[in-house]
């Protein structure tokens, strides 16, 4: 454990309490009383409505247009599933920018609805709904529909022996059964959808604001560091309560119930009313989440040429100080290097949480590693700037500073990955090499290391995409001379001028085909053992 505490304790908990001091402390004396100033503001009471009530908004959509999915991935079986499934996931791993640009050509000035119908729903309350919907499609789908397939159907059936009707029986029996899936899928949704920042930036305009894009604002444009510190301290305390809550869920839903072999439930649509429900799933995934990204891809598109593609290989010296697609080769260089940042810190964490004799403390970090999550990754990135200014870690000018912030992103996910695969892990196994005068070392690198393969690669390639699209921390840290991909696009889409649209399109495709291939390669590799996410 002493190498990931002293990561998170130095790389996230230093930082952001660097910058709310700078906030709240001023003359060296703490200002509390700018907590209540800052929060009656009518202003930034606006900001915290609009940030739950969106939040809320989403969520229910979310859950309203998923569970059927959910319920098909589960029963039925058909062809093409799995590539279906592997669709499905693709935007819950792609950066938000890029679901902002994707949805930024469906609905916004000169999109397709626009072309077609005159139709604007960029700088609306709908874009950002429904580009929330798109994002987080595939949590409940994974998350819930991976409890439901494994819920014996023969307790459903029994029900409909005794007279009850289809939606009797599944409300009586199934759903009790599925609440705590449901809860912790709808509580994942609100933590991310709670914490946008960049689809209500691309999208929502002047007009709409959640915390994430005010702290920005504050921290960024306005010069505020008082009042980023209050919300920063709003936001930690709102994501604390979704992930004790969220942790209750996950208890209930490993401990209360009894699970069957996933692959003896499902079976091939029967009856009209089926066939219905899939053909309404798959135009569902057509319309919401297909037609977003085709229409990205169309837009990058110089008419039917490559225009923007080539444009990318001039540098204009205005939006950058180098050509933009140099941004692909340092998205990759700082995602690989946060990849292998992120393995080490979270492969060490979910080795040490996966014993079985691990103390009450230990056990306790394992709710503090999914903070980076949560916390504003603004916030974050603007107190590396503040806390890593001098010596011995004046990292200011590094490269390894970006790699750090989208490590702090990415190791949450290796240790969920890993930790569920370590815990199936015999320890008699490792008794039996050390009486046969093996090494600790030996005995996991022969025994632990052949069972964790698959789950380590799957950690890693998670680690990848999340690491590759991070963009909340990195827009401050990033250097002009090496942007990333999310922030050249971003930088590109703030910018008038077509060519600079298409080239924020082009760079976005980019971004996409690169995740959806990581994604697709994780398909390949995914146990049942390794967990849904």
């Amino acid at each position: 454990m002493a190498l990931p505490v002293a990561f998170f304790a130095l790389f996230f908990a230093w930082p952001v309490a660097a910058i709310v001091t700078r906030g709240l402390k001023a003359d060296g004396a703490w200002r509390f009383g700018r907590l209540v100033d800052v929060v009656t503001q009518p202003d930034i009471r606006h900001v915290l409505w609009f940030t739950t009530w969106q939040a809320l908004a989403s969520t229910a959509l979310t859950l309203l247009l998923a569970l059927p999915a959910a319920h098909v991935f589960a029963r039925l079986d058909f062809p093409g599933k799995q590539l279906l499934r592997a669709v499905v996931t693709v935007p819950f791993v792609l950066p938000t920018v890029v679901v902002g640009s994707a949805f930024l050509a469906l609905v916004g000035r000169h999109g397709l609805l626009d072309e077609l119908w005159g139709v604007r729903l960029d700088t609306t309350v709908w874009a950002i709904l429904l580009a929330h919907v798109f994002f987080n499609y595939a949590v409940v789908v994974r998350t819930v529909g991976g409890l439901w397939s494994q819920l014996d159907p023969r307790q459903e059936e029994a029900a409909r022996m005794l007279g009850a009707s289809p939606l009797t029986a599944w409300r009586k029996v199934t759903l009790p059964a599925l609440a705590p899936a449901v809860a912790a899928a709808a509580l994942m949704v609100f933590l991310f959808t709670f914490t946008s920042f960049g689809v209500v930036q691309i999208l929502g305009g002047p007009a709409f604001s959640t915390l994430e894009v005010e702290i920005y604002r504050q921290t960024s444009q306005v010069f505020d560091l008082s009042t980023a510190a209050v919300l920063t301290l709003v936001q930690f305390a709102a994501v604390g309560a979704i992930l004790a809550v969220h942790a209750w869920t996950v208890r209930r839903r490993e401990t209360a119930l009894r699970l069957v072999d996933p692959k003896t439930t499902a079976r091939r649509p029967r009856g009209f009313g089926q066939w219905a429900l899939l053909a309404g799933v798959l135009a569902s995934v057509a319309v919401l989440l297909l037609l977003p990204l085709a229409v990205l891809v169309r837009r990058s598109l110089d008419g039917w040429g490559l225009g923007y593609y080539r444009a990318l290989t001039d540098a204009d010296g205005g939006t950058f100080l180098v050509a933009p697609v140099r941004a692909v080769w340092t998205s990759l260089e700082y995602a690989l290097a946060a990849t292998a940042i992120a393995v080490v810190i979270g492969g060490l964490a979910a080795a040490a949480l996966a014993r079985r004799d691990a103390g009450r403390l230990v056990r306790g970090f394992d709710a503090l590693l999914m903070l980076p999550l949560g916390v504003s990754a603004v916030t974050v990135g603007f107190g590396f700037l503040i806390a890593l200014d001098r010596p011995p870690l004046d990292l200011r000018q590094s490269w390894i500073l970006v790699p750090l912030a989208q490590a702090l992103v990415g190791a949450p996910f290796v240790v969920r990955t890993m930790l569920p695969v370590l815990r199936a892990v015999d320890g008699r196994l490792r008794e039996a090499a050390a009486v046969l005068g093996a090494s600790p070392w030996r005995a996991w690198r022969e025994v632990d290391l052949p069972m964790v393969r698959r789950a380590l690669l799957v950690a890693a390639g998670f680690a990848f995409a999340v690491s590759l699209g991070e963009f909340g921390a990195t827009v401050f840290i990033a250097r002009p001379d090496n942007p990333t991909l999310p922030v050249a696009v971003a930088r590109l889409l703030s910018r008038p001028g077509e060519l600079n649209y298409g080239q924020a399109m082009a760079l976005s495709t980019i971004l996409m085909v690169v995740c959806a291939a990581a994604l697709l390669v994780l398909e390949r590799l995914r146990t049942d053992r390794t967990g849904e996410f």
